[in-house]
């Protein structure tokens, strides 16, 4: 199914998956305004296992969901570094941050970093810095706690500007 254009408000919700924190950002759409909604993040406790920090990340997000009830979700894409267990370790988070919404019936789109960065700041190499000055030029009421809520809501943005070239995409590809 390929999204309309964004005649009626919106809801979108990002998510930037961690193991440590997992941001989350709602914002609403309605034509070209974006609008801010909530933003936090879920921060399962460091001494837990795996399994049991997985499960606080899911709690967390199905509360959010279920209180912000977002109608679209875009989670950031999970980039290769050296050190493969903490890759691994982090794919997992992603996987429960996009089995959250899909739990919903939530459509979920992926965005690459550097894609974010460019949406947002114009520069696909931004640092945090730049992406917090443009958040409170889009979104002027957000005051995100975390770098983590401020990548988030930046992922929702970039969803609200990509959704339906996302949408096509997934289309052509039958994913």
């Amino acid at each position: 199914m390929t999204p309309q254009p964004i005649r009626k408000s919106l809801r979108i919700i990002g998510i930037d998956p961690g193991l440590r924190r997992t941001g989350w950002g709602v914002i609403e759409v309605e034509g070209n305004r974006l609008g801010f909604v909530g933003c936090g993040s879920v921060e399962p406790p460091d001494d837990r296992p795996l399994a049991s920090r997985l499960l606080a990340i899911h709690e967390g997000l199905a509360a959010v969901l279920g209180n912000f009830k977002p109608e679209e979700a875009a989670v950031e894409q999970t980039f290769v570094n050296k050190d493969g267990v903490a890759t691994l370790k982090l794919g997992q988070a992603r996987g429960v941050a996009m089995l959250a919404p899909a739990m919903f019936g939530i459509a979920v789109s992926e965005y690459a970093p550097n894609l974010v960065k460019k949406t947002v700041v114009g520069a696909g190499h931004a640092d945090k810095h730049q992406i917090a000055v443009m958040l409170k030029i889009l979104l002027p009421k957000a005051e995100p706690p975390s770098r983590d809520a401020a990548d988030a809501l930046a992922i929702a943005i970039t969803h609200a500007h990509h959704r339906q070239s996302a949408a096509l995409l997934k289309k052509m590809v039958g994913a």
